[in-house]
């Protein structure tokens, strides 16, 4: 006689990834209450499609994945597809702009990062990413999280947010440029880098 399979998702264990699902959807939606709801549907459809989990990723990168397309459809429910010339006003491009000279150069040329790859194991990076990503705009911080964390390809994050492709490459551009300053002056600049920190 055959034994019982073993659920594929243990809904006790759901629960130690609410923190991280919702830190991650207030990075996109700048909303709490939203935030947790969208965690909580999330939580429901993985347990209703529990014994489609294959196991081939882990159960955060699984119920991530569920949350994204949950935060897809809440964007959607809420309207249209977003302007980037809304975005440009409120995301102010003259910072952008004044970082380049009329020839398209560096007006200041951007600061040695060192080891990135190493920076990138210090927890304290992350924090300091975190800070910087909650200062891009909504959209940006859509775009860069589901591109750069998620691995997304262009289209599917068009989709995702509802923009066209020409628009998600600007985010992409802006979200990337924006990150770089901030990073180089809470992380990369002086003794904000890692080992200086640890030294401190």
């Amino acid at each position: 006689m055959s034994q019982p399979t073993k659920p594929a998702i243990d809904p006790s264990d759901l629960d130690e990834h609410r923190p991280y699902l919702v830190k991650y959807a207030m990075l996109q939606l700048r909303d709490k209450d939203v935030a947790e709801d969208l965690v909580q549907e999330t939580f429901l459809a993985a347990l209703t499609a529990a014994g489609r989990f294959s196991g081939g990723s882990s159960v955060r990168t699984w119920l991530t994945a569920i949350l994204i397309h949950k935060m897809g459809d809440h964007r959607r429910r809420a309207g249209r597809e977003i302007s980037i010339d809304a975005i440009a006003e409120n995301e102010g491009v003259d910072d952008i702009e004044s970082l380049f000279q009329a020839n398209g150069r560096y007006v200041e040329m951007p600061k040695s990062w060192g080891n990135p790859e190493a920076a990138l194991t210090e927890r304290r990076f992350f924090e300091a990413l975190e800070l910087c990503v909650q200062g891009l705009t909504t959209a940006a911080a859509q775009a860069f999280l589901l591109r750069e964390l998620m691995g997304f390809e262009i289209d599917d994050i068009c989709k995702e947010i509802n923009v066209s492709a020409t628009n998600c490459s600007v985010l992409l551009y802006r979200a990337r440029m924006r990150l770089r300053a901030c990073l180089e002056t809470r992380w990369f600049a002086g003794d904000n880098k890692g080992q200086g920190r640890r030294g401190s």
